[in-house]
């Protein structure tokens, strides 16, 4: 077998069986669930029956283990089982009751068993699983255990709570290292950690879960993303609109998303049985819609693009919310576009370039995916069959290389995604074109063609950053928490030598950058000058600190230190406010 990244999966998913194992000479209470390779490692779900909870410790003693299995050099075998119900009982007898379980439904998928053996054929482990496996432990060389989590079966809150050990291994100690190293730095990046060290936002108990208070320093990055986005709307020919955060349920129930999206809706408490049901908005096309039913429009005005800033609510299960980057209250900076079919691949593709130019704003590239139709839908087969050869018409003119991602559509309709790269590689799902035939139909929306008769608009359901919520906890990532200056904060801080000699002076540069615009400030405080710098730069991440004392004073300026660099120089106070302002209208990175 070629050893590359290809086959890391079939490397990872032996190297899960020897982990089960290694568990199960170590605690023989612990029965298997399941133990997939995945993206960036594997784990295995254990179902401790005497309550034990893996610790640092434990993890530490199963590696051990692991490595004394691998020398051993043990044949992986695999076997086909004969006696399905005979098989089924002996799983029952061992306590294994969840691979009896996965037996049971996957009996007619000739399902095999896969042992590891000694080379003269003493079984030691078997396990349920179809492959495929290495030939043997010989070339598992570099794994590392991470970390222990909990996960119900089957992901069913309903079912136990089993726990899940993640790891990873690949084909050298080198690429492990590597992995690890970038672990590491990811941990340092960590949104919410930062959040909590910046000051940047939290999620209160008494509000409850995956509901977000934006503090005052990460509520300036989002009022200057938000100017830009407002600012770009308006160039870009789009109309901004506001909606309620409540409607009545028989605007879902038009819509489709009662019998599609219910799970995920919160529903208002009615007072007696003859209220009126209200839902808080999980979406805000219907709103839109309306929006555009209140005219009447001829193909001379469409496209009509309509933008919102729409903070929308959706129900998510407790073990998913994390941060800014999965939570249940959030703002979308949602745009519906109307158009008609002659006009729909050059609004998808003035949309992709949208998105590649504020992507390239903040030195984000991105990777594109096409998701069809799901399971569930709602809508013609014909209208659906329309829709995904309109995205691909457009992305295939521009000669956009894309993936498809089956079956992974909104329910109204195809999308393309656009996963944007971080500065660690990481791919985050942001943008999306939706292509929608249906809700039109449903609303039964209409403009006057050419020819005078009445025709259904195309309708495109569009986001640039996703959630606001999201996309911010990314940024935060992305930089570290070291915002670029037209980002940061605070932009400049002040810092006098001496608060007894020098703090007039000071107070009078401040003033200046505050009335510029720029977010500086005093450090007033009576630490010394040296801390007060190293506290900028490096834990607070201002760009910018402008030191002044008896010489800064006399000359009229500023000893300057950026983040980053260290120190630039002395500049004339007016000299350095105009290339600050420079720096932010043109929005220039580190």
């Amino acid at each position: 077998m070629e050893k590359n990244e290809s086959t890391l999966g079939i490397l990872r998913h032996s190297t899960s069986h020897i982990m089960a194992q290694a568990v199960q000479n170590l605690f023989p209470q612990a029965k298997l669930a399941i133990g997939p390779s995945t993206d960036t490692g594997f784990y295995y779900d254990f179902d401790m029956t005497d309550g034990h909870t893996f610790t640092e410790e434990d993890l530490i003693k199963i590696e051990h283990e692991m490595k004394r299995i691998v020398k051993e050099n043990l044949v992986f075998e695999k076997v086909s089982i004969n006696d399905i119900d005979e098989q089924i009982e002996e799983f029952k007898s061992e306590g294994e009751i969840y691979k009896a379980e996965l037996l049971e439904e996957h009996r007619k998928d000739n399902p095999t068993l896969y042992l590891t053996k000694t080379r003269d054929g003493k079984i030691l482990f078997n396990d349920l699983c179809k492959g495929p496996h290495l030939e043997s432990t010989r070339d598992i060389k570099a794994f590392k255990l991470l970390k222990v989590a909990g996960a119900y079966w089957r992901g069913s809150e309903k079912n136990k709570m089993l726990q899940r050990i993640y790891a990873t291994a690949f084909w050298t100690k080198e690429d492990l290292q590597a992995y690890l190293d970038f672990l590491a730095e990811a941990e340092k990046r960590d949104h919410r950690k930062l959040g909590t060290k910046l000051d940047l936002f939290s999620v209160r108990e008494e509000i409850g879960a995956g509901f977000v208070l934006w503090h005052p320093n990460l509520a300036v990055v989002r009022e200057e993303i938000e100017n830009y986005w407002r600012t770009e709307h308006r160039k870009r020919g789009y109309v901004i609109v506001n909606t309620p955060q409540l409607a009545k349920s028989k605007l879902w129930e038009l819509s489709g998303h009662i019998d599609h999206y219910k799970e995920n809706m919160f529903f208002i408490q009615k007072d007696s049985d003859d209220e009126e049901q209200y839902i808080v908005k999980p979406m805000n096309c219907p709103f839109h819609i309306l929006i555009y039913q209140s005219n009447r429009y001829s193909y001379r005005s469409l496209p009509l693009r309509m933008a919102e800033l729409g903070t929308v609510y959706r129900k998510e299960k407790s073990g998913a919310l994390s941060g800014l980057t999965r939570v249940q209250g959030f703002t979308q900076d949602d745009a519906h576009i109307f158009c008609t079919p002659e006009q729909l691949v050059d609004e998808i593709n003035e949309i992709i370039d949208f998105v590649a130019d504020t992507m390239a704003i903040f030195n984000m590239t991105f990777e594109v995916e096409l998701s069809t139709r799901p399971e569930s839908y709602v809508g013609e087969i014909e209208n659906w069959n329309r829709a995904e050869a309109g995205l691909k018409e457009a992305m295939d003119r521009r000669g956009m290389k894309y993936e498809i991602n089956e079956g992974d559509g909104a329910f109204y309709g195809p999308k393309i995604d656009f996963k944007v790269k971080d500065a660690l590689g990481r791919t985050w799902q942001c943008a999306t074109i939706q292509l929608d035939f249906n809700l039109p139909e449903r609303f039964e929306l209409k403009y006057q063609d050419k020819d005078g008769s009445l025709k259904t608009p195309v309708m495109l359901h569009r986001v640039i950053f996703g959630s606001m919520e999201r996309f911010h906890g990314i940024l935060i990532e992305h930089y570290a928490g070291a915002f670029p200056l037209w980002l940061a904060p605070t932009q400049v801080a002040v810092v006098p030598i001496s608060n007894e000699k020098h703090i007039d002076f000071a107070e009078k540069v401040y003033k200046k950058l505050r009335d510029k615009g720029i977010r500086a400030r005093l450090d007033d405080r009576s630490e010394s000058m040296n801390y007060k710098i190293r506290e900028s730069l490096q834990d607070k991440k201002v760009p910018y600190v402008c030191v002044v004392g008896d010489r800064e004073i006399e000359a009229d300026s500023v000893a300057v230190r950026k983040r980053k660099v260290g120190q630039v120089g002395t500049m004339k106070v007016d000299d350095f406010i105009e290339q600050i302002l420079e720096e932010i209208r043109t929005r220039k990175s580190d």
